[in-house]
């Protein structure tokens, strides 16, 4: 890859774009859950340890992105299920990777 300004200026681009839809303190960790199968709003909750209302504004705006699907199950009361999208699969090797680095690092930071 040639580091020339443009690419440079498009490579920031991209990285903030791919930040806007992913970054945050949730998103990742959600979209973790998630790639175990299909969870309801209160387990999403419970398993992220994260507040009702941060999790409808994060799960909002994932599912605008085309990342999560949001089912309302015909129960009493009823329930609502979020379950990863196809789109969502675009960032397996990108997930992959940071935990790759997530675990290693911690064995680095952990064995000094």
């Amino acid at each position: 890859m040639e580091y020339t300004p443009e690419a440079c200026r498009k490579a920031r681009l991209a990285m903030r774009d791919t930040l806007d839809v992913v970054g945050g303190k949730w998103k990742l960790v959600l979209l973790t859950i998630l790639r175990r199968g299909k969870r309801r709003f209160r387990e999403l909750s419970r398993e992220a340890d994260i507040s009702p209302r941060i999790l409808s504004k994060e799960l909002q705006e994932m599912e605008m992105n085309g990342l999560v699907s949001r089912t309302v199950l015909d129960t009493k009361p009823i329930t609502v299920e979020y379950a990863l999208t196809p789109y969502s699969e675009t960032l397996d090797e990108v997930l992959n990777a940071m935990e790759k680095w997530g675990q290693t690092h911690r064995q680095k930071i952990m064995s000094t």
